[in-house]
């Protein structure tokens, strides 16, 4: 069979197809550097941090003050002097009292749960028993150099009202109806614990005088007296306190 003439075949041409390890090898190499350059800013940043901590810890780096810290301003108005007194008391003997008052104010043929206000408080006062010198006649005092002897006629002893202290005396629990707890939310009434003050205050004022202060203020006197003259040289000193 004849061979036949040869005929040029035309040259097809392909798209060139990247090689896949020639373009992923530098974008690699791109993450892995920053990766590193995070690690090292990473890095270095701890290490100054600890380092200022370690310097501050030794005191060689100044400490600065947070700058959204609390503040607290005190604009109260200078102390203004209202009364001053002299006082000629001797206070012999004081006492301490608690009490727990529990104060209920309601309103009759109203439910309990729309208006009610129960208080339960618990007051500490202190009551003071003193004796008045200001108040001495006379012919209170007699002396007898002779005999070396004093004649002494006091009045008898005096109780103060109970100071509360405050700090000590506390609100254990408060029930509200509902009215007073809307009343409350669109008003406050400074004044609306003072009735629990008061009551505290007059009971243990009324309890102080029967605790047998008063004894221990006439038996304090009596020694405070004795030991007073005793130094002048006075051997006998008679205390007679006058009724109450």
């Amino acid at each position: 069979m004849a061979n036949s003439p040869d005929v040029d075949e035309p040259t097809r041409e392909y798209p060139a197809v990247p090689d896949q390890d020639a373009t992923a090898a530098p974008t690699d190499v791109r993450r892995s550097g920053f990766a590193r350059l995070l690690i090292f800013t990473g890095f270095v940043f701890a290490l100054m941090v600890a380092a200022c901590l370690g310097l501050r810890a030794i005191n060689v780096l100044p400490t600065f003050d947070n700058p959204f810290s609390d503040q607290t301003v005190d604009r109260s108005q200078p102390v203004l002097l209202q009364s001053m007194r002299d006082l000629n008391r001797y206070v012999a003997a004081d006492g301490t009292f608690q009490v727990i008052v529990d104060l209920q104010q309601d309103k009759e043929n109203i439910p309990d749960f729309l208006v009610n206000r129960r208080t339960l408080f618990v007051g500490s006062g202190t009551v003071e028993a003193y004796v008045d010198f200001g108040a001495l006649s006379g012919d209170a005092l007699k002396i007898d150099e002779t005999k070396k002897s004093i004649e002494l006629t006091l009045p008898a002893p005096e109780q103060s009202t109970a100071a509360l202290d405050m700090a000590k005396s506390y609100v254990v629990a408060e029930e509200r109806g509902l009215f007073d707890r809307i009343g409350d939310a669109f008003g406050s009434e400074p004044n609306k614990q003072q009735r629990v003050y008061q009551l505290a205050q007059e009971r243990i004022t009324e309890a102080a005088k029967s605790s047998g202060m008063d004894q221990r203020a006439r038996d304090n006197t009596q020694r405070m007296l004795e030991s007073l003259f005793a130094r002048l040289g006075y051997t006998t000193v008679t205390v007679t306190f006058a009724n109450p």
